[in-house]
């Protein structure tokens, strides 16, 4: 029987992996979900705790992309997950591991997702999208034009995944001035003809409603063939439980044993695909969300209450890649709280989408969230600098900005006997003021990329107007 995808929304068609790959947002605005979570048993985690990556990856997405036939599949993953690619590691660890487990002290773990070509855990799925998305361009004969926002690290991921990629076009929304010197060099010093960086007068927030917006523009998203690369396409989602498994394995000796994970969150992509990882049998005890300043997703999981903020109450912090107050993978999140009742999906989206807020405390469903392991945090930007430099100093290992912030909200919640492992969601070269600030030193970074800030800018400066960003993508389709 092929899997079949959902809407959150529920007025929209069920349909297959190939089917939702490209689209991003259902057509009824919401977000695409399994009919229901796959599952393994005992004795299939058990087989699994033996294989490497690229094993685990198609164990995994085998169970979500089904109608893709085995051998491509594997093709694929092969091509994707390659220690020539994931090769930017610490000089003890082996880049064959993909995503090598930092022991700090016994049971407190760092999980290395950040050692692809533009430094960020978003490489860990982008990568694979581009292969996916090629593959069924090709097979279909299509073309696509991507649109996304990013708030740091998914465009540069997307840019880089997608660049020279026959058949694709990247148009990427960032907000003007709001990211390190590092993120912006990396993704506007892209020369390649099919990427086109926008600059944003705004907060990440408002880059994420254009694309939004225009994705539920039906006749020009069909007339113009837009596709999205942002965490609302499923396929990202799915490639980043794969880590969750490759973790827990590392971290533990049998399945009888459960770990923690504290995850810096902005988005809610990265979490939900532990939530999801959960779902499908991994002996998860908590899921743990970190926040910045923006702690919107916090504030819920301490009240139930949802409430973003505007794009004026948005704080720009040190961390910027969770300088985020709509949390678009939430919705997923929330699907599950409510028992996949789209008419109840429907109406809190709707509170949201006209600057409201929502509270699930009146019945049931925010129960449901000690059910599922979820706990969370905040931090600001002393305490990122004091666990910066306590890392340092404790354990001779630099991190970024965003991983400190897991670090010190897991800490938190860290018991004797439970392994806690914290994402590391990019390497500490990306945000270099910050490490200067808390170290008085400069991070190491990568030979290719030694004078990155200093090569030639390609990038145009736009209000945050969803007709100025649709003329735009159609100016530039034949360029």
């Amino acid at each position: 029987m092929v899997m079949r995808y959902i809407s959150t929304r529920g007025d929209s068609p069920a349909l297959t992996f190939t089917e939702i790959l490209l689209g991003g947002l259902a057509p009824d605005g919401g977000l695409y979900l399994p009919e229901t979570y796959p599952q393994f048993s005992a004795g299939e985690l058990e087989a699994m705790r033996g294989m490497n990556y690229r094993e685990l990856a198609y164990a995994v997405l085998s169970r979500f992309a089904d109608d893709i036939p085995d051998e491509d599949l594997r093709v694929i993953i092969d091509k994707t997950y390659t220690p020539e690619v994931y090769c930017n590691v610490r000089s003890d660890e082996s880049a064959a591991d993909i995503t090598p487990l930092h022991t700090l002290e016994p049971g407190l773990h760092l999980l290395c997702l950040s050692n692809g070509p533009t430094l960020a855990f978003k490489d860990m799925a982008m990568q694979l999208l581009g292969n996916l998305f090629e593959y069924v361009l090709e097979r279909a004969g299509q073309d696509l034009n991507i649109l996304g926002a990013t708030s740091g690290d998914t465009g540069s991921a997307a840019e880089y995944a997608m660049r020279g990629k026959h058949g694709i076009q990247v148009f990427m929304l960032s907000p003007h001035n709001k990211m390190s010197r590092f993120q912006t060099a990396q993704m506007f010093s892209l020369q390649d003809r099919n990427i086109h960086n926008i600059a944003v007068n705004g907060v990440f927030d408002d880059c994420q409603d254009i694309v939004k917006a225009v994705s539920n523009d039906h006749a020009f998203k069909a007339k113009y063939k837009i596709g999205a690369v942002n965490s609302i396409n499923w396929g990202r989602v799915a490639a980043q439980v794969v880590y969750y498994f490759k973790g827990y394995f590392a971290a533990t000796h049998d399945n009888d044993q459960q770990v923690s994970f504290s995850v810096p969150s902005g988005n809610f992509g990265n979490v939900c695909a532990g939530h999801i990882a959960r779902m499908m049998g991994l002996p998860i005890k908590h899921l743990i969300v970190a926040t910045n300043e923006n702690d919107v997703l916090d504030e819920f999981f301490k009240s139930g209450v949802y409430r973003p903020r505007v794009s004026a109450q948005t704080y720009h912090t040190s961390s910027p890649s969770m300088d985020i107050s709509k949390a678009s993978n939430f919705e997923r999140f929330v699907a599950d709280l409510t028992g996949r009742d789209g008419a109840r999906l429907r109406a809190l989206w709707t509170l949201v989408d006209q600057g409201g807020s929502f509270d699930l405390n009146d019945g049931e469903e925010f129960a449901k969230v000690a059910d599922y392991g979820m706990l969370s945090g905040s931090s600001n930007h002393a305490s990122r600098m004091e666990t910066i430099r306590d890392t340092w100093e404790k354990y001779g290992v630099m991190i970024d900005t965003h991983t400190a912030d897991g670090l010190k909200v897991g800490l938190e919640y860290f018991e004797p006997g439970v392994p806690m492992i914290v994402l590391e969601t990019a390497l500490p070269a990306k945000f270099e003021d910050a490490i200067q600030e808390a170290l008085g030193r400069a991070p190491e970074r990568p030979a290719s990329m030694a004078n990155l800030e200093d090569l030639p800018q390609r990038y145009t400066v736009m209000d945050a107007d969803v007709d100025a960003v649709k003329q735009f993508v159609v100016s530039h389709l034949n360029d």
